[in-house]
């Protein structure tokens, strides 16, 4: 898989936005860059995190509550602590600082609690061709995924949609609930994933000129959105 930037995104939705622009924005310290419209009622407002981008989807309708397992934490290197720091956000989202290269963390790393962890080794190892750093540590650019056995974790079902507003109310739950691959052959990806241990959520779609978008189920459902934008 050829990424177009080494930094994944990480989205997640709240309901509480002035919470969330003081916890991400004045408590992280880090730079917001834009706000996205969605459509729906949603709003993606943009917070910079060492080249990979912090997406807190704000809407005004009722979220339902986050189910067990999936993304469970997120770890963020940050020049602002000397030792890891554990922090928990508006939504009761579990974040956790720690100083740049700890562990081997220089942009973000996302703990996954999985139903069956193994089902996920081919799923990152050769669909989206990860550097294996350890038992159940991937390494995709410089963004490092932890897989951690979770026995309230059950597979969800994985529907396909028709269109990316469909995906977006289809994510839409408290908490972390996808990651973003910029890459530079969308399809490509899209294919290779769900060949290897992944499935289909919504088929590669052009967004007028801006951008070619897929969403892919990983083994236990979670969301993973694959992004090609424009060369130049």
């Amino acid at each position: 898989m050829e990424l177009a930037r080494p930094q994944l995104d990480v989205g997640l939705f709240t309901n509480k936005l002035e919470e969330a622009q003081a916890f991400y924005g004045e408590k992280l310290g880090l730079r917001f860059e834009s706000i996205l419209p969605v459509g729906g009622g949603f709003n993606q407002h943009r917070y910079l995190s060492n080249g990979g981008v912090i997406k807190v989807m704000h809407t005004q309708k009722p979220l339902p509550a986050r189910r067990p397992g999936g993304y469970l934490r997120l770890i963020i290197a940050s020049p602002n602590v000397s030792a890891p720091q554990t922090l928990v956000d508006q939504d009761g989202n579990n974040v956790e600082l720690v100083p740049p290269g700890h562990n081997g963390v220089t942009q973000l790393e996302v703990v996954i609690g999985a139903s069956d962890p193994a089902m996920f080794e081919a799923f990152y190892e050769k669909a989206a061709g990860a550097q294996r750093l350890g038992p159940g540590r991937y390494r995709v650019g410089e963004t490092i995924f932890s897989v951690v056995k979770d026995a309230a974790a059950r597979p969800a079902a994985a529907a396909s949609f028709a269109n990316t507003l469909e995906t977006v109310n289809a994510m839409a739950a408290l908490g972390i609930r996808y990651v973003t691959l910029q890459v530079r052959n969308c399809d490509a990806v899209f294919s290779a994933m769900t060949g290897g241990g992944g499935s289909e959520a919504l088929k590669p779609v052009s967004v007028g000129n801006v951008l070619r978008v897929g969403f892919v189920h990983d083994p236990d459902g979670n969301f993973v959105e694959i992004v090609q934008r424009p060369p130049g």
